[in-house]
């Protein structure tokens, strides 16, 4: 009886909160999500299956027996729509790296913290000002025996075990780690659809409305990151990019995971890809260290 009892109230306590959460009016406004702050279904692009379009770019490093490399489209800025010009091999030990959430944590706390420096500071007893003398006699008065008015227990008074700044943050990761973020973080945005790769930057106008048409025209989100390898970049694209805040262009050089999380869509130029294969994969073959340790005063004659 007491089994059959236990059963139903279950199937009472189920059926109430299915019918609660089943349909959206059922909800109370305060728990329902606006209309406008849900996100609309992004369809992700089919892969190149079009044999007839040429491969701008080999991997130029070996790629292991076991794994295969990536390919994309190479597309153009030099007009709004989207017509591939070509497809590129990515190499998969750069752009198809297991996800490692906590690498990307560890990386991207290292670069808030590792040039951080902290300017707070308080004064301690012998800092403050004033307690020249004895506030009072040392008897007779009745009050608490004090010596100084700079005391940590006077107000005004100095402060115990406070922030002595400036202080430095400073720490570095291995260098294997760092790299290690960088590759996940390119392998994420590859493996979500948020990398493009362009041929060059010539678009052919300087008017920021039309490179603001054309990432709306393709759907490479609300923020967009740039990258490229040349010291000096077209004018037009300087130009359009100059007052907009949520396009930005970076060298490849200094390319970060920061950078990389904050904005929507990475796109990339041929010459940044093989920019970036040469210098990650590098660091996986190279077994002698980037800074030699050297015994202090060991150069001294």
């Amino acid at each position: 009886m007491l089994r059959v009892t236990l059963g139903k109230c279950v199937r009472n306590v189920g059926h109430r909160f299915m019918s609660s959460v089943g349909t959206e009016s059922a909800l109370p406004s305060n728990l329902r999500i606006p209309s406008n702050l849900v996100d609309v279904p992004r369809a992700k692009r089919a892969l190149p299956l079009n044999e007839d379009l040429p491969v701008l770019h080999r991997c130029a490093e070996d790629i292991p027996a076991h794994l295969a490399s990536k390919q994309t489209w190479v597309e153009s800025l030099a007009s709004r729509d989207f017509k591939p010009l070509g497809l590129v091999d990515l190499h998969p030990d750069v752009f198809a790296v297991q996800a490692r959430i906590d690498i990307l944590h560890e990386v991207e706390i290292w670069q808030k913290n590792f040039k951080r420096v902290s300017h707070a500071k308080t004064k301690v007893r012998s800092e403050v000002r004033g307690g020249g003398r004895k506030p009072w006699n040392q008897k007779g008065s009745g009050r608490a025996r004090h010596g100084s008015i700079r005391s940590p227990i006077w107000r005004g008074g100095g402060v115990i075990h406070g922030p002595r700044g400036p202080t430095s943050y400073y720490y570095m990761l291995p260098m294997k780690v760092r790299v290690q973020g960088l590759k996940i973080a390119l392998s994420s945005k590859f493996t979500q659809d948020y990398l493009r790769v362009v041929d060059s930057l010539e678009i052919p106008t300087p008017d920021s409305q039309y490179i603001m048409d054309l990432v709306a025209h393709r759907h490479w989100g609300d923020s967009v990151l740039i990258v490229d390898v040349g010291e000096e970049l077209p004018e037009n694209i300087l130009q359009a990019t100059s007052n907009l805040k949520k396009i930005n262009i970076i060298p490849a050089i200094g390319l970060n995971v920061h950078s990389m999380l904050k904005h929507e869509t990475l796109v990339l130029t041929l010459e940044a890809v093989k920019f970036l294969e040469k210098k990650l994969l590098w660091h996986d073959t190279r077994y002698s260290p980037i800074y030699p340790f050297k015994l202090p005063y060991s150069d001294l004659p």
